[in-house]
Order: C-alpha cells, then structure tokens, then sequence
C-alpha cells in the first residue's frame, strides 16, 4: 500500500514538472516571436527556470519515495 501511495506522489510531481517546462518553453517561443531581439535572454531565463522547476520535481519524487 505504501508503495502505490509513493508511486501515486512521484507520478503528480512527473506531471507538474512536465506542464511546467512546457508552459515555459511556450510561452518562452511567443515572448520570441514577439521580440527576436531578446531571444539570448529570454532563452537564458526560460533554461534557468526549467532547472529550478526540474530541481523542485526531482526533490518532490525522493520525498514521495523516502516516505
């Protein structure tokens, strides 16, 4: 039962690191296509962004699974 319960919380954590990068990615592909001059730093944000929220969900998958 633990197990299922640790899988269920490493699985949301997946899913929320997955919406999140490609809700950064996206919206970093419109702030380009609006403004192709910024396109070093917007890409250099969007890159630290998705590390923070990757950091975030590999964080969330050891705690669901040490628990």
């Amino acid at each position: 039962m633990t197990g299922s319960i640790a899988a269920i919380g490493a699985g949301l954590a997946v899913i929320g690191v997955g919406l999140g990068i490609g809700r950064i990615g996206g919206q970093a592909m419109d702030a380009i296509a609006r403004q192709p001059e910024a396109s070093g730093k917007i890409q250099t944000a969007m890159l630290i962004s998705a590390a923070f929220i990757e950091g975030v969900g590999l964080f969330g998958v050891v705690v669901s699974l040490l628990k």
